[in-house]
Order: C-alpha cells, then structure tokens, then sequence
C-alpha cells in the first residue's frame, strides 16, 4: 500500500486517486506498485463492477516522479510501472478516467486503454518521451496514430508539446469535455451508469472491442519497453534529466 494512492469502493465503483498532491501526483515506484495490485484485485473481485481513476488536489498526474525514477529505473519487466502499464491493459472491467490539471507521460498513455475518459476544460496533456531523450511507452506509438492519425501523432510524441483537452476530445483521448468543478462527478455518475448495465455484457462488448488488437498492442508494448530501457541509459537520455535538475534547457546538438 502508499500512502500517496487512496483506494475506494461503494456501490460497485472502485476508485484509484493518486494523492500526491503537493507534487502535482508524480508518480514513484511505491504508488506504481499499489495501483498495479489494486487493479489486478479489482479486475477479479466481482463486488466490483466499474474501475475510477482520478488524480488529487486539481491535477490527474505529472507523470513520473524523475528522481524516484532514476534511483529505481524499470530494467526489466518486473519493474513497478511496468506492471502498472500491463494491468491497465489487459483490464477487463470497463476503466474510466477523470482528469483535471495536467495529465503527463503515463498520465496521458493509460488514457488510451480507457473506456470512457472526461476531463475539465483546464486540463493539459504531454507526452515529452522524445524531449527526455527517451521513447513512447504503453502502446501509444500504436494507439495514438491509430486515433489522431499519424500527422497529429507525431506532433504529439516528437515535439512533446502540451495539448489542451479540447485537442484530446478532437484526437479521441477524451469523451468529454466539462467545467473542472464538474469532471470528477460526472465520471462518476457515468460509473453508476455502467455498474446498472449487465457486467458480463460490459465485459464481453469491451473483449470483442480490442480482440483485433490486443496481441498487436502486447507486442508494441514489449517493443517500447525494450527501447525504452535501452534509452534510459543513453547520452541523450543523461543529459535530458541532468538539464531538468539543473533547471537549464538541455543541449543534444553534439549527439545523432
């Protein structure tokens, strides 16, 4: 368990909040792992019909905690976030998000493993993979061109840029797009929606729905994940983060 994941359920609703908010919910290895046993229980314990998840304090999630994630990189694929990406993407149980602030990196990535996502109209997405010196995670250098188109994709995942909920509504990210007041309250009202609906028609319509893709979407993420713990320790990947904690923009001029 962590402290910085509170688990909730009532009336067939299990809620997942990451809960750190005074660093905007960065995620560590610690609250990987708590999410990751939390979605596995939930997935199977029949008293729970719709899986939530939301982030604390007006923010979804900042992405990785970078000093964490540095002290404990994921080498293989035991690693915490590596388990936390495979539970969101062999859920069986409908999975629906709120967001609200920012949504970074595998905040933005578990998104497209969603069934229904709604986020407020301040929320802002990133996915700074390649500004990091490093590469796309989760299956999203399929998912993401698959949904946007591979023009917008690639705008998306080389430049890293912010894109606003408007943009994630357009793109397919989000269903939705709401006051910030209202986006956790919807997403829960549509919960309670989906616990009155038959649970094994939900499951079985969600199971024909990514049946075409699902061993495509198994074999990109073990491609990513190879990549990625390659990038981890490359040049460009050492300069990235040591320019992010010296608080200078990183220069990658001297690498091809």
């Amino acid at each position: 368990m962590s402290a910085a994941v509170r688990l909730e359920l009532a009336d067939g609703v299990f809620h997942i909040q990451m809960a750190r908010p005074e660093k905007k919910n960065a995620l560590t290895a610690e609250m990987y792992q708590c999410m990751a046993d939390a979605l596995a229980g939930a997935d199977l314990d029949p008293a729970v019909r719709v899986i939530l998840i939301s982030g604390a304090g007006g923010n979804f999630t900042a992405g990785n905690d970078l000093a964490d994630f540095l002290a404990t990189p994921p080498m293989d694929e035991s690693a915490p976030v590596y388990r936390f990406i495979e539970g969101f993407s062999r859920l069986e149980k409908p999975f629906v998000a709120a967001v609200e602030g920012v949504a970074i990196g595998v905040g933005t990535t578990m998104l497209l493993h969603c069934d229904l996502v709604y986020a407020g109209s301040s929320a802002r997405f990133a996915l700074p993979f390649a500004n990091l010196g490093l590469t796309p995670e989760a299956a999203s250098s399929l998912l993401l061109p698959l949904r946007a188109g591979h023009a917008r994709a690639a705008e998306m995942l080389m430049l890293g840029e912010v894109f606003s909920a408007q943009t994630a509504l357009e793109v397919g990210i989000a269903n939705a797009v709401l006051p910030d007041a209202q986006v956790l309250a919807h997403a829960i009202e549509r919960c309670r929606k989906l616990t009155t609906q038959p649970a094994s028609s939900l499951r079985l319509t969600k199971q024909l729905m990514k049946r075409a893709p699902s061993a495509l979407i198994q074999e990109t993420m073990n491609a990513e994940a190879g990549v990625f713990r390659e990038r981890l320790v490359s040049p460009e990947a050492k300069e990235a983060f040591a320019a992010f904690f010296e608080k200078r923009k990183p220069d990658f001029s001297s690498f091809n």
